[in-house]
């Protein structure tokens, strides 16, 4: 009877711990990006990971010197973009795109993805104003 108590005990504290981890790995804007460093890159979409909390999308950007830069976007919750009609077929793997938002703090090439253009034209908002988040 002993070891079913320690079991059960085990489990509940493992529930706990993976609960957490969504809370954990929730950061708000100014915790990663910073406002005052906006970007603006041109390039193609090479990954997309629709996942929560925030989607993140990758974009490679061919430089001066013909060489190529990953740049990682993060954008908006899945649920969030889905009710404003926007799905993971949306931002299309191989598509051209000019992507505007804000740098990582870090100065790595991570940024903070707020708009999508393609080359038609056509606007995709993958998250909300920093104000907003």
């Amino acid at each position: 009877m002993l070891p079913m108590k320690y079991a059960l005990v085990g489990t509940v504290a493992v529930i706990v711990m993976l609960a957490g981890f969504p809370a954990a790995a929730h950061h708000s804007f100014a915790a990663e990006f910073d406002e005052t460093k906006p970007v603006k890159v041109t390039g193609t979409i090479t990954k997309v990971e629709w996942q929560n909390p925030h989607i993140w999308f990758y974009v490679d950007v061919k430089n001066a010197d013909g060489t190529v830069t990953n740049w990682a976007f993060s954008g908006g919750a899945p649920g969030q973009l889905m009710r404003r009609g926007i799905t993971r077929e949306t931002l299309k793997i191989g598509a051209e795109v000019v992507v505007e938002g804000f740098r990582a703090k870090d100065a790595s090439n991570n940024g903070f993805g707020q708009k999508v253009t393609y080359p038609d034209g056509r606007n995709v908002f993958t998250a909300n104003a920093p104000s907003q988040q």
